[in-house]
């Protein structure tokens, strides 16, 4: 059996001209309940010091499965009505692992998460 290992996500999201101010009062509600779901080891947002349109949301999980049923919950479908109610210019989503120096030499085998932009 091999041993789970912690995974991560980052979302990089930019809000359309004169919308960032929704767009952070809008993400900031999956701070909470984020940090209270299973698996959660750490969840952050923050706002770019020199973009104030950019946001990112990132969170650290204890596994990949911990961090796949998350993605599956009801929370994440604010990022989907962000993108419908025209809040957010783009949306970068990226999952992250940790790797030895042999494992990055290798190829990457996750899926890449692109939502929109």
């Amino acid at each position: 059996m091999s041993k789970q290992m912690p995974v991560s996500h980052m979302a990089f999201v930019r809000a359309q001209p004169g919308r960032s101010a929704e767009l952070g009062v809008r993400l900031s509600a999956l701070i909470e309940v984020s940090r209270a779901a299973p698996g959660c080891l750490s969840f952050s947002l923050q706002q770019s010091q020199c973009d104030a349109d950019l946001w990112l949301v990132s969170g650290y999980w204890s596994s990949q499965q911990m961090m796949t049923t998350y993605f599956n919950s009801p929370s994440m479908e604010v990022f989907a009505e962000l993108v419908q109610d025209l809040v957010v210019n783009s949306l970068d989503f990226h999952t992250f692992r940790d790797v030895s120096a042999a494992q990055a030499l290798g190829q990457c085998a996750a899926p890449i998460h692109k939502l929109a932009g």
